[in-house]
């Protein structure tokens, strides 16, 4: 079967000449004109690699980019970067989202073909050397039959900065956040998990006390898995190492993306983001949705005071992107939430 390259670009010479030549190559092309079609596109026919533009109308490559990621249908999807020289600079901005590539307009054939030729081959070393979805799945219920399954209240408080780690922790279901405590009391949440997340890994791995603190949001199951028993499969198993890298190497982008974005962003942007951040995690997947997340959680994802997110909330309110019913926030759009300006 011939590899598939969905080409999203509003170019029409660029788009339909990119599809022309790998045409002739024997790959099958889907191409589209805009961000909102070249997302549909993916999730219909889940391309073997995607070629994206940055700057479009409607919706820019960013935010195709930002759509993907979010789906697991498409997350995996390699995904290269059309970009102008006068863009270049904005590449970094890419390449942190997740982008795993990036040519350069203009770019000629030769750049064309090493550029998917390159990811395709990444793709398949990296299946190689993790085995199947399929051998992977007996091998984690194994692990979690190991562990002890404890159900926690709300609010309850998991494990502590500097405690010693003892175990590998699995969400059956509910909600679980980590963060850091500062003297002053204030509170910044690094990562939310839901049902099916594996969490309290990173200190395991690096042979290091706990270097936050985790709770539950909401009344949890978790399966509580001792750390020797993990070792165990980490050092059996190429499949669970494989797993547990992967989500080391993406916790460590996210919590790098997140000191960017308290450096760099309005707290305007970051309250969006950190609703989008929600949304992705404990929303149904739609474009709108509710979620419930207390007015202090928020701020403590956002890394401001509770007072400034009920100023932003109010804001959003009015400018039609959120509705708030009792303590949940109905999300109207999280496309337009994503493109809120600085």
């Amino acid at each position: 079967m011939n590899k598939k390259v969905l080409i999203i670009e509003d170019n029409d010479d660029i788009r339909e000449s990119t599809a022309e030549v790998l045409d002739l190559a024997g790959y099958q092309t889907y191409t589209a004109r805009n961000g909102k079609t070249g997302v549909d596109l993916a999730t219909s026919h889940l391309p073997d690699v995607i070629l994206c533009d940055i700057m479009m109308p409607e919706l820019d490559g960013y935010g195709v980019l930002y759509l993907l990621g979010k789906n697991p249908k498409t997350a995996s999807i390699p995904f290269i970067f059309i970009t102008a020289k006068t863009e270049r600079a904005d590449m970094r901005k890419g390449m942190e989202m997740g982008a795993d590539d990036y040519l350069t307009k203009p770019f000629d054939d030769l750049e064309l073909f090493k550029a998917i030729e390159s990811r395709f081959k990444k793709k398949q070393q990296s299946g190689s050397f993790g085995g199947s979805a399929a051998s992977l799945q007996p091998v984690l219920d194994e692990l979690r039959r190991k562990g002890k399954v404890k159900t926690l209240a709300a609010k309850q408080v998991i494990y502590v900065e500097g405690d010693e780690p003892t175990h590998l922790y699995y969400l059956l279901q509910g909600q679980v956040k980590t963060y850091k405590r500062f003297k002053d009391g204030r509170e910044l949440s690094s990562t939310l998990y839901h049902d099916g997340d594996f969490f309290g890994f990173e200190s395991i791995c690096n042979g290091e006390l706990y270097a936050d603190n985790s709770a539950t949001l909401i009344s949890s199951e978790i399966i509580q898995i001792q750390k020797s028993d993990f070792m165990e499969y980490l050092l059996n198993h190429q499949s669970v190492s494989k797993l547990f890298i992967s989500l080391l190497s993406g916790s460590i982008r996210d919590k790098g993306k997140q000191m960017l974005q308290l450096a760099y962003s309005s707290v305007r942007k970051r309250v969006a983001d950190a609703l989008l951040q929600v949304a992705d995690k404990f929303g149904n997947g739609d474009d709108s949705c509710t979620i419930k997340i207390s007015r202090d959680d928020l701020a403590a994802l956002v890394g401001t005071a509770s007072e400034t997110v009920s100023r932003m909330l109010a804001d959003f309110k009015e400018e039609k992107l959120i509705e708030k019913t009792g303590n949940a926030i109905n999300i109207l759009s999280k496309e337009k939430l994503w493109n809120v300006k600085q």
